[in-house]
């Protein structure tokens, strides 16, 4: 009842804050700064690396496989709480053992519980919003997947090796754990269970006519699909070989430093590319976006230096949040109320070229001797994601 009493919009949306920080930030980005530390004390490979990150993305899938599935209200309130207390048991796990198959359990039941923490949070909360009488703006909410990367960088750079914790990579692992479990308090005290009005409400809706929105051409979703799927390979090896990259230049000490330059640099984006797309236009925003990711990946690719590193990590941090605001935002516009299974369908196949590019690119990167070759063909893969939008926005010119 208290829960209830306390609920109001800013409530609301810290809670799902501090989900996506947890989801996304400690049981998934936090891999990110913990690879060269792994790498350091374990030997860990770069392909190894990119199998877990790999393996990460096929239990997201298989999450999303789940959301998918369900249309309950209180079944969506039920797996997303227990995938919050997933995310802290996946992240526990990964301290305790160092046989690879372990890792991959907890990698894959860690893109499980993100893939719920973000579609079904994001869900149940919407529909809180649409409700209780607020305007469906997620701007904050998105805001918690920077802070997610922000905040687990700055765990794992206070508490590595030669830092006044000095922690080993098991005990970091206990550390962001521990974090994420009092993260898992707000974010399922402070968001209310449905009402049973509420759940009237949504069933209504979901056998109701839509909003009247003339969805565009099946040829322009493909089109979209096609890129988003693209811009999936980028993002992914960004993601996932930051930090790596960067004591690979040689940077020695920075990769969870830039790991945290690239959150603090999606932290806003995503209300800077709103006010973008309010002036440009989502699509032309949306082009703009990939231009910029590409100009990131070529300038890790030739850098050696650490601001031109820092800038690389800007780019990327600035550009990936902006790319999957952007292009759900435009899929959420095109089709009204049938939105939700469009975005689960652009994320599916966006989560396929998740899972290829960490392994591929791990395996390149350790066959060639850097990562220069991988981020150079997710380059070319960029581009050709920006010849789908181009295509798909004269489609849509042509259907007007």
């Amino acid at each position: 009842m208290l829960v209830n009493l306390r609920a109001n919009r800013t409530t609301v949306l810290f809670s799902g804050i501090c989900a996506l920080i947890l989801s996304m930030g400690m049981a998934r980005y936090s891999f990110t700064p913990m690879i060269p530390n792994m790498s350091a004390q374990l030997g860990l490979s770069e392909s190894l690396a990119g199998w877990l990150a790999g393996w990460n993305y096929m239990g997201y899938l298989t999450g999303l496989f789940i959301v998918w599935l369900i249309s309950d209200l209180r079944a969506k309130d039920f797996f997303y709480r227990y995938g919050l207390v997933v995310a802290v048991i996946a992240t526990l796990v990964m301290a305790a053992h160092d046989h690879r198959l372990v890792w991959y359990m907890s990698r894959f039941f860690a893109g499980v519980a993100t893939a719920t923490g973000f579609m079904l949070g994001t869900g149940l909360i919407l529909n809180w919003l649409h409700h209780h009488g607020h305007k469906s703006e997620l701007g904050l909410h998105f805001s918690g997947i920077g802070l997610g990367i922000v905040a687990c960088a700055l765990v794992v750079d206070a508490s590595g090796p030669g830092t006044a914790l000095d922690f080993n990579w098991r005990l970091q692992w206990v550390a962001l754990a521990g974090v994420a479990a009092l993260l898992a308090i707000p974010a399922m005290a402070l968001l209310p269970m449905p009402k049973p009005q509420d759940i009237e409400m949504a069933r209504d809706e979901d056998i109701g006519e839509g909003s009247g929105v003339q969805p565009p051409s099946l040829r322009w979703l493909w089109l979209m699909q096609a890129a988003y799927f693209c811009a999936g390979f980028s993002n992914t090896l960004n993601v996932t070989f930051t930090s790596l990259i960067a004591e690979l230049q040689p940077l020695d000490g920075w990769g969870a430093k830039m790991w945290l330059v690239v959150g603090i640099a999606a932290t806003p984006a995503p209300f800077i590319w709103d006010r973008i797309a309010r002036r440009v236009g989502r699509m032309t925003a949306l082009k703009a976006a990939f231009v910029i990711n590409v100009l990131g990946n070529i300038t890790l690719a030739l850098t050696f230096s650490l601001q031109t590193t820092v800038i690389a990590a800007v780019l990327f941090g600035f550009t990936f949040m902006g790319i999957v605001s952007l292009t759900l935002s435009t899929v959420g516009h095109a089709y009204g109320n049938k939105a939700t299974q469009i975005m689960a369908r652009m994320t599916l196949g966006y989560c396929v070229a998740q899972i290829l590019s960490p392994i591929l690119s791990g395996i390149i990167a350790e066959l060639s001797g850097s990562f220069r070759l991988p981020l150079y063909i997710v380059s070319a893969i960029m581009i050709l994601g920006l010849v789908s939008l181009f295509a798909a926005a004269r489609e849509h010119r042509a259907r007007l």
